[in-house]
């Protein structure tokens, strides 16, 4: 009988990846997908053939225990989330009713319905916010600097205490920026990309962008969800820093985009205030050891390889759609 896992998010980047990489291990996949008037199956239309997607939604604790009880997954992946830090700030409360609270009510329902089922949570390097030591490891103090960073916070803690107060088999993943060509627009890998294939196909002229000097650890999204699934195949569940254990600021990230393309970056990227954060997080950089000695998993796909791939992807899209 082939295993059961239940993704919600899996519309997402990091769904979308992990639902390719179950499938290809013989998996049956559950999708969880909120009921919208717009249908945006955009990364996994290529999957949709293949797996089970059911409307239900992280606000309403009711649909996730139908779910359960109708599915009966042995594994559950919470990749759902208000995921943009900017947004965070805009909509603090639906932020942290969707990515704070939402993993209580997923859990809840998993100890209601089959405390045995094994549990992921998408925990984010944003919780280490204002750093207090470098590189991050599992024992670093958290200090969030946004409402996406506290939400994720409550998210992982919650999943601590279940895992401690109930025995459940319950992992986080703290994993840092990882990116891919199905990353949103909104974030800046993405912007950078489509905005530099777009300004050499003639599109336009430049792109604004907030602080350059801002760092973080960049991976690559498909190396990351491998991590997520070895967490749930270990005999005890425990929190794992997923990371490169390199960082690079957003100016190397422009350099490089825009030579795939053959432009001088200097002469496209405007700086404009409104895309500063409130409080910025400077330096985020992740130590993977743990990661790399009890899992065994390592980053394949290193940071300039990972953007221009992502450039040409979006040359490719950009000149297909023209």
């Amino acid at each position: 009988m082939a295993p059961k896992a239940l993704i919600t998010g899996i519309t997402g980047q990091d769904g979308s990846y992990l639902a390719e990489f179950l499938l290809a291990r013989g998996y049956d996949v559950i999708g969880l997908h909120r009921r919208t008037s717009t249908v945006t199956f955009e990364r996994i239309a290529h999957l949709t053939d293949r797996l089970t997607l059911v409307p239900a939604d992280l606000m309403d604790e009711s649909s996730m225990i139908r779910l359960l009880r109708d599915h009966r997954p042995g594994e559950v992946y919470n990749l759902a989330a208000q995921s943009f830090v900017q947004t965070s700030f805009a909509q603090p409360l639906l932020t942290g009713e969707v990515t704070a609270l939402g993993v209580t009510r997923l859990l809840d329902a998993i100890l209601l319905v089959d405390p045995s089922i094994r549990f992921y949570q998408a925990s984010s390097s944003e919780m280490f916010g204002k750093v207090v030591e470098v590189p991050q490891t599992e024992r670093t103090p958290f200090y969030p600097r946004s409402p996406y960073g506290v939400a994720k916070l409550y998210g992982h803690w919650i999943t601590v205490n279940y895992r401690e107060s109930y025995g459940m088999h319950a992992s986080s993943g703290i994993l840092f920026n990882h990116e891919s060509p199905r990353r949103g627009l909104e974030f800046v890998t993405r912007k950078v990309t489509f905005n530099a294939a777009a300004i050499k196909l003639g599109l336009q002229k430049s792109v604004s962008l907030g602080n350059l000097e801002a760092q973080r650890d960049w991976g690559f999204a498909a190396d990351y969800v491998h991590a997520m699934w070895l967490m749930l195949q270990q005999d005890e569940p425990g929190d794992y820093v997923i990371a490169t254990g390199q960082t690079h600021p957003v100016r190397e990230l422009c350099e490089i985009a825009f030579d795939q393309v053959g432009l001088d970056w200097e002469d496209h990227v405007v700086v404009d205030q409104q895309f500063f954060r409130p409080a910025e997080v400077d330096l985020l950089i992740g130590d993977p050891s743990k990661a790399t000695d009890q899992l065994g998993w390592k980053p394949e796909v290193g940071f300039e390889d990972l953007i221009r791939m992502m450039v040409d992807a979006d040359l490719a899209a950009l000149k297909k759609g023209s």
